[in-house]
């Protein structure tokens, strides 16, 4: 998780324009660097300002701290401009972040690049200059987006300064990016993410080049894990993976980890054990399907494949009810009439399904009876410390989804978190952990008597 307390995001569009060398529209390296160090100029002069979003807020952080809002100077704390930023209900965004006890993560302050234009008149008249050659330009929009992570007390000429260097910093990424999949008069378009690392690295940018498919950014990415000491076992550094910052909206409607708005059972002598990274809640009658009373296996595999594609290892949707069906008949596991079907599912055939369309493995562990679920809390806490992936567990009729144990190595004392795809509502969040569909339960939870089987995908060794 991120240690700070907010994000200052400053966002922008720069033109990058080049002249061409010769008419076969050749530029040299050195054309090419001096049109960005131009631009790199311009991020220092002082004409820059930052203007924050939902705010009157412009500030001029190049000419020694200068303000649009006279209570906001170079010593004040980046928490005092809150004050002057509307939430959505109207009030300013200090006021909403107290209300909000719930809210997880930094508080984001958006801002926007611009330019002032105007100059103050000289004395000396207009030159008029007539080029009589042909000229050849080429231009292209580039897409400044610099993050910076601070907390509370840092002071607002501190983030400043911090943001206009991340912006050097992006420009000069920018050039050796340009630089190094140009061809001829052809430039992709340099692409900046964000990343969230383990510390000491934390919120970090690369820039990609659009275009390109991670595919054939292995070398690059390789790169950057011995950069920043990163495992070599795990993508960290895939588009996939990219920093989804606190204020945005996810745009496919699903719901992501609603587990971290729960609080661990106390269980003395007990460890946290949980999921590793982003994945979706799907559920009972989502997409517009109504699988009520019968999905419910289909819909843990779901969350399972939403987990594996926002951690980059793979880049295909997240499969409908009808192509978990037909990747089954493909296998063999099933008859060509299943397609189409309201018949469950179990472990075996989300392990299959796993194998055939994400070529990931799986491991099944067996428990003859609920009642043993208890004492697999070695095996679970293994699973979840190594693998971090979603456990589907199906039992009797139903299905559900293990994302953590609580569990004491001493006394044998556990508790499972437990996603819930019988839910059949809309994605209220509130309601899903108040009600339980997300929620810790106890070893009763399970059917005692019924037997089990426990699906655990094992992570692809790739980044």
């Amino acid at each position: 998780m991120l240690q700070c307390d907010f994000i200052f995001r400053l966002k922008g569009i720069l033109e990058f324009a080049c002249q061409l060398d010769n008419p076969n529209g050749v530029q040299s390296q050195s054309t090419i660097s001096k049109s960005f160090q131009d631009l790199r100029s311009k991020v220092t002069s002082k004409n820059i300002v930052f203007t924050v979003c939902n705010s009157p807020v412009l500030i001029w952080p190049n000419t020694g701290f200068q303000s649009s809002v006279e209570s906001l100077t170079e010593a004040s704390a980046c928490g005092d401009i809150l004050q002057w930023i509307e939430s959505d209900d109207g009030g300013s965004k200090k006021s909403s972040k107290k209300k909000d006890k719930k809210k997880s993560g930094p508080t984001v302050v958006n801002m926007k690049l611009l330019f002032e234009v105007t100059e103050p008149a000289g004395n000396t008249a207009p030159s008029l200059i007539r080029v009589s050659t042909q000229q050849h330009c080429v231009k292209m929009p580039l897409p400044l987006d610099c993050a910076l992570s601070v907390t509370t007390d840092e002071r607002l000429e501190t983030v400043c300064t911090g943001l206009v260097e991340a912006l050097n910093k992006q420009l000069a990424d920018m050039e050796e990016v340009v630089l190094q999949y140009r061809k001829g008069s052809s430039f992709l378009v340099p692409q900046p993410f964000h990343f969230q690392l383990p510390e000491p690295a934390g919120l970090i940018t690369v820039v990609y080049p659009a275009g390109v498919p991670d595919s054939q950014l292995q070398a690059v990415r390789e790169d950057l894990h011995r950069k920043f000491e990163l495992p070599c076992d795990r993508p960290y550094l895939r588009r996939a993976n990219a920093f989804h910052f606190p204020d945005a909206a996810y745009k496919d409607g699903y719901l992501r980890n609603p587990h971290i708005h729960l609080n661990p059972p106390n269980i003395e002598d007990a460890k946290l054990y949980l999921v590793q990274g982003v994945y979706s809640y799907h559920h009972y009658m989502q997409d517009h399907v109504d699988d009520n009373g019968w999905g419910c296996a289909y819909r843990s595999l779901q969350t399972i494949c939403s987990w594996f594609q926002q951690q980059g290892y793979v880049e295909t949707a997240v499969p409908t009810h009808t192509q978990i069906q037909q990747a089954l008949v493909d296998v063999g596991d099933k008859e060509p009439r299943f397609v189409g079907s309201r018949q469950w599912i179990g472990s075996i055939e989300v392990q299959a399904v796993l194998n055939q369309l994400l070529g990931v493995t799986s491991k099944i562990m067996f428990v003859s009876q609920g009642s043993e679920l208890a004492t697999k809390g070695r095996e679970l806490a293994n699973h979840f410390q190594t693998e971090g992936t979603p456990v589907m567990i199906g039992g009797g009729v139903l299905a559900h989804t293990i994302l953590g144990v609580v569990w004491s190595e001493n006394t044998g004392q556990i508790r499972f978190l437990i996603l819930d795809p019988h839910y059949t509502g809309g994605e209220d969040l509130q309601t899903i952990t108040d009600k339980g569909w997300c929620g810790w339960k106890g070893p009763e939870f399970w059917d005692q008597n019924a037997y089990y089987n426990l699906c655990l995908p094992q992570r692809p060794k790739s980044i």
